[in-house]
């Protein structure tokens, strides 16, 4: 873009959406058209394999699957023109209405595939870590307010890969907002770069909540829900908190798994296995080289990495098997766990279509890595994907009987 006297003389609003949009042309494209493929590939596999019926094109290009991959590739096509082309086609939806639904999903996927990258490059589209509550940031007098409301019973929602706090919401229906109504608690929504280490966010979110109980003489009561990968997200920042001596893992009362990946991803380890293949032939090795540009959070997913030392001492794109330690589930918090099928049977190799069952139920053949969920603690559905279980009715119903509301 070409700068200009009434360029400079934006308003504070404006800047920063201008600061956004340069952070877009700084990107590496072909690493975004890359990495987006490989985790669009993921997301896209969900919608078919419930096998109910058939949707529509809209309603399978919908969130993830659709707007977001449609944007970046829109942007990244048109790079053999000019950098200024694909700044201007993602102008419209970063500038014009910059905590838009749709702006806030693409900065969140583009977190999730580049989120490492943006941090390193101080790009000023990293998302930082915070809380949230309808897409804006609380500050320490709004979350001292919802202490207040909730007489101390907090309830953190902690969102998975290339999502934000608002995609919580799915179809009308949110799950921290409905516990939160039926129950004393107040809901706060985790907003974090998904395409970070899980360690380095675990980090974050244990300081994060530390902070938290700072705040406040009030003797907290703090439940966490979690999708995805956000499940190992909050796995890692009780283990950092716990070494550290923070105060919060005491307050820390419920943790609850939805499909997280305890023990990785299946597809995650598949794309693993494509860099295997290409990487064996001469011709092949840069095709190899620019999928290996995907974040560090990805990659975390391969096996489900949640310490610093499951990753720091391995090349991450190196087919090397599991090198991971084991982490038991916290001893003083309630666990739960849910775990699906996007098929009937609940024998589905691919389980919620990212997820396999055993993974998200913490099941591991060598006892040292078996989470040992207590058989209550645990709930497997079928016809339900990954996305589903944002907004299934079934998994609700699980969610209020753990969080004991009638």
């Amino acid at each position: 873009m070409n700068d200009s006297p009434k360029d400079k003389s934006q308003n504070s609003p404006q800047q920063a959406a201008n600061s956004k949009i340069h952070g877009v042309g700084r990107l590496t494209i072909d690493a975004v058209l890359t990495v987006t493929d490989i985790v669009e590939s993921l997301h896209k596999r969900i919608s078919p394999l419930s096998g109910l019926h058939k949707k529509s094109e809209e309603e399978q290009l919908s969130g993830i699957g659709g707007l977001v991959y449609r944007n970046i590739r829109n942007v990244t096509a048109l790079v053999g023109k000019s950098i200024d082309a694909p700044l201007a086609a993602i102008s419209k939806t970063l500038a014009s209405q910059p905590d838009s639904a749709s702006a806030q999903a693409l900065l969140a996927a583009l977190n999730g595939v580049l989120g490492d990258h943006l941090v390193l490059s101080e790009n000023p589209l990293a998302i930082p870590m915070h809380f949230r509550r309808d897409g804006q940031t609380l500050t320490d007098e709004q979350l001292l307010d919802v202490i207040k409301q909730s007489n101390g019973k907090l309830l953190i929602m902690a969102h998975g890969l290339c999502m934000n706090d608002l995609q919580w919401c799915r179809e009308g229906h949110d799950h921290g907002a409905e516990l939160a109504k039926e129950s004393s608690m107040g809901a706060l929504y985790l907003h974090y770069n998904s395409g970070k280490h899980i360690s380095d966010n675990g980090k974050q979110f244990a300081a994060l909540l530390e902070s938290l109980v700072n705040l406040t003489d009030k003797n907290l009561d703090i439940n966490i829900l979690a999708h995805s990968m956000g499940g190992l997200v909050s796995r890692s920042a009780f283990h950092v908190a716990e070494n550290s001596g923070h105060k919060w893992p005491e307050r820390l009362n419920k943790l609850v798994f939805l499909g997280t990946p305890h023990h990785g991803a299946a597809l995650e380890k598949a794309g693993n296995w494509i860099d295997l293949i290409l990487g064996v032939h001469s011709y092949t090795v840069p095709f190899a080289r620019l999928v290996k540009v995907r974040s560090a959070g990805i990659t975390d997913l391969r096996y489900g990495n949640v310490q610093e030392s499951d990753w720091h001492t391995t090349e991450r794109f190196e087919f090397s098997g599991d090198q991971r330690g084991p982490l038991p589930l916290p001893d003083s918090v309630r666990c739960f766990a849910v775990a699906t099928s996007a098929k009937e049977s609940i024998n589905y190799p691919l389980g919620d279509g990212l997820v396999r069952i055993k993974s998200a139920l913490g099941e591991h053949p060598n006892p040292a890595f078996n989470l040992q969920f207590p058989e209550t603690h645990k709930w497997v559905g079928t016809h339900i994907n990954h996305m589903q279980l944002l907004n299934d009715p079934e998994v609700y119903q699980v969610l209020k009987g753990w969080f004991e509301i009638k």
